[in-house]
């Protein structure tokens, strides 16, 4: 393994944690339960309160579940690529002190994206799930070349493209709402 991959690792933890968190799960749950927009109820966020006062307390719970599992599974992932035999660490920190501040970074990051999605860059939520999707096959190609190569890749990349083609074909209609400039934006 290349010693500018292994460098790389840090940073692919990072951008995963902060797309995960960017993930407006309250958003999603709301849409399709009711086929409306959180963002005008309420207080106007995408949290499980605000969820469960417009869409009932099933909703807020599964929207409460989604969020704590996209943190659960950021830091999970940056363990996992961290902990991996070819992390270098730092000049003087041991492997473990190393990937354990990278962790935590990641734990930090997923909190910026849910508080901060990268939807704010352009305030449509729908854009943001869409390019959180795309950027799923893109981040397992670099995780395939810089951090730790499948044996059996095909069927990773294949589900990854298939996954994130469906979620945009999902957005369909917000796509065309989009490139028509007509589609909400966050308040």
């Amino acid at each position: 393994m290349k010693e500018s991959s292994v460098h790389l690792r840090p940073l692919l933890v990072i951008i995963v944690a902060y797309l995960l968190g960017s993930i407006p799960f309250g958003y999603v749950v709301v849409r399709a339960k009711e086929g409306g927009d959180i963002r005008q109820t309420g207080s106007g966020g995408t949290g499980a309160t605000n969820v469960s006062r417009r869409a009932g307390k099933t909703a807020g719970f599964l929207t409460l579940l989604l969020d704590a599992l996209k943190g659960a599974a950021a830091v999970l992932i940056a363990f996992w690529v961290l902990s991996a035999p070819a992390v270098v660490p730092s000049r003087g920190a041991t492997l473990q002190t190393s990937a354990a501040w990278w962790v935590a970074a990641a734990a930090l990051a997923v909190m910026i994206g849910h508080i901060f999605p990268v939807v704010l860059l352009t305030r449509y939520v729908s854009l943001g799930s869409i390019v959180a999707a795309l950027s799923i096959p893109i981040l397992a190609l670099l995780e395939h070349e810089f951090v730790s190569p499948h044996s059996n890749f095909a069927p990773l990349m294949t589900v990854a493209l298939v996954g994130a083609l469906l979620i945009v074909f999902a957005h369909r209609e917000n796509v065309g709402r989009l490139v028509q400039g007509r589609e909400s934006k966050f308040r």
